[in-house]
């Protein structure tokens, strides 16, 4: 006798497809943040995309240009060297979506009230799709306010950079780092050699040349006259490609090491000058690292939500057992004080408050990029050994959390620069705490940490610490300080008093999950994903 047939594969306590769902409408904290911040004309432009954004297809594609990395072609057939780097179609569909809609060129194209913060919005939703496409959109549009430094150059580029039209416009990369000196950029060893009516030569290497399909780059060589900033055109015979990086994440963005063999450059802005020139560059791409770090924590909370309220354990669905909500309502916190700080910094580009907007971009960058991989790598563990596997993309969010925290200048970089700021422009610093005062009097934890701030802020002025050894704890006082206030002024309160319980308090934790007691943690969670 035939033993029964059994089906040993049948499917139970698995969590449904998330996809379809629209990224943006599902997200309070975006949506409340774009109104306040002054972009709620974008509304219907964000509902677009945030539908697209949370497609199976836009899924599908960024699986692809995943799996299918971009290929180094040196040389044709016959011998004759192309330089050519090919990339998945998919690549491409994710590329055009983002230029198409504005993420690059928006807010040069059309300077209104609440430009930036409108272009941030879109660029937080389409991060959570591709995080490697969004280098080429940052670098793009960061260019801009450094070509504005060459009226001539400007008028060439601009309109082309600024274009939303993927085929008939043009893309910007940046060449700045070299073996040696890696953030030092003044140990770099390109040279420029000038040749006649305007243009230079450039004679050199750089050790990471961002996407370098790219139309034009800007780049750094030193003159006689000291470290200079140049532009070329990705299409000079002397670009050549040595070789692709083979990265820890952001696989699906190609980035290569070049050599300069005597590549037509023009010269930007002054002769020594390059490192206040391409500055202009640095600030809005930093920006976009808080942006995309953002993005990120948002992902990954989508993701270990829905996981949460749609598996069961021990009886329950995961997200009823309290141990769980404390990771879920931590992982909520942190991702909404990071949407709510990248949205006010982005409204002080359009409002052009330049001592709020340079203080608060260096403190911010450096925090929300931290806190980015170890909240991707608690919202994987929310998801078991089923956000261990590629399919969940959670891997993916693994290796690409830590790029943000180190491209625009590693952690003490960035700590470094907020206290040289402190120092070259106090009046950065003041705006930065005028803008967490308006909070003082609505949390008693917000209260004492403001007062510690400033105790300790007099204490490295008068020479009391040292500020390298203080950098650090510094920046990290200053930018829990602006997110808390920030949540207190327009948060709902268990939002807030969670994160100034968890992040201000006595009694605050050291990894995800350790929220005190007495926190609503249901409402946190609920609100964390509308459905």
């Amino acid at each position: 006798m035939q033993p029964p047939k059994r089906d040993t594969h049948e499917v139970r306590n698995q969590p449904p497809p998330l996809r379809p769902y629209n990224v943006y409408t599902a997200d309070e904290a975006l949506r409340a943040a774009v109104e306040r911040e002054g972009a709620s004309w974008a509304q219907a432009a964000l509902v677009e995309c945030g539908a697209l954004a949370g497609s199976r297809e836009a899924w599908e594609h960024a699986e692809r240009a995943e799996r299918n990395e971009p290929r180094l072609v040196t040389h044709d057939r016959y011998g004759h060297r192309v330089d050519r780097v090919e990339c998945d179609p998919s690549w491409h569909w994710l590329l055009r979506e983002a230029i198409d809609r504005g993420m690059a060129g928006m807010p040069w194209r059309e300077p209104r009230p609440g430009a930036h913060v409108a272009r941030a919005a879109l660029f937080f939703l389409w991060t959570q799709v591709s995080s490697g496409v969004m280098c080429p959109v940052s670098m793009t549009y960061a260019a801009v306010p450094a070509l504005r430094v060459d009226r001539d150059l400007a008028a060439q580029w601009e309109p082309l950079l600024t274009a939303c039209d993927y085929e008939r416009g043009a893309l910007c990369g940046m060449a700045m780092t070299e073996k040696q000196g890696g953030s030092d950029v003044r140990a770099n060893t390109t040279r420029a050699e000038p040749i006649g009516d305007g243009w230079w030569e450039l004679w050199g290497h750089k050790w990471f040349c961002s996407y370098p399909p790219c139309d034009i780059f800007l780049t750094l060589a030193h003159t006689d006259r000291g470290l200079s900033c140049f532009v070329f055109e990705s299409s000079d015979p002397g670009f050549r490609l040595v070789r692709l990086k083979d990265k820890l994440g952001t696989r699906s963005l190609p980035s290569a090491e070049v050599e300069y063999w005597g590549v037509r450059a023009r010269l930007l802005g002054p002769e020594g000058e390059g490192v206040k020139t391409i500055i202009r560059m640095v600030n809005h791409t930093r920006l976009d690292c808080m942006i995309g770090s953002a993005g990120a924590m948002r992902f990954g909370l989508v993701e270990a939500v829905h996981h949460a309220r749609h598996r069961a354990t021990f009886g329950r669905r995961l997200v009823e057992w309290p141990a769980m909500q404390n990771v879920l309502a931590d992982l909520a916190i942190e991702s909404e004080a990071a949407t709510v700080a990248t949205l006010r910094v982005a409204r002080a580009y359009d409002e052009d408050d330049a001592p709020l907007r340079r203080f608060a971009t260096a403190v911010m960058k450096y925090w929300i990029c931290k806190r980015a991989p170890i909240h991707a790598a608690e919202a994987l563990e929310c998801l078991g050994g089923n956000g261990y596997v590629e399919e969940s993309a959670m891997p993916r969010l693994y290796r690409d959390a830590p790029i943000n925290s180190i491209w625009e200048g590693s952690g003490n970089v960035a700590a470094l620069d907020v206290l040289r700021a402190m120092a070259k422009e106090p009046d950065g610093v003041e705006a930065f705490l005028a803008e967490c005062e308006i909070a003082r009097g609505a949390d008693r934890h917000l209260d004492d940490h403001l007062t510690r701030v400033r105790a300790q802020l007099a204490e490295l002025a008068a020479g009391k610490i040292d500020p390298q050894w203080a950098a650090r704890r510094t920046v990290e006082d200053l930018a829990l300080a602006f997110q808390a206030a920030l949540l207190v002024r327009h948060a709902p309160a268990p939002v807030a008093d969670a994160f100034c319980a968890g992040r201000l308090g006595t009694e605050r934790g050291r990894v995800f999950g350790t929220l005190p007691a007495n926190i609503d943690s249901a409402a946190i969670v609920e609100r964390a994903l509308a459905s």
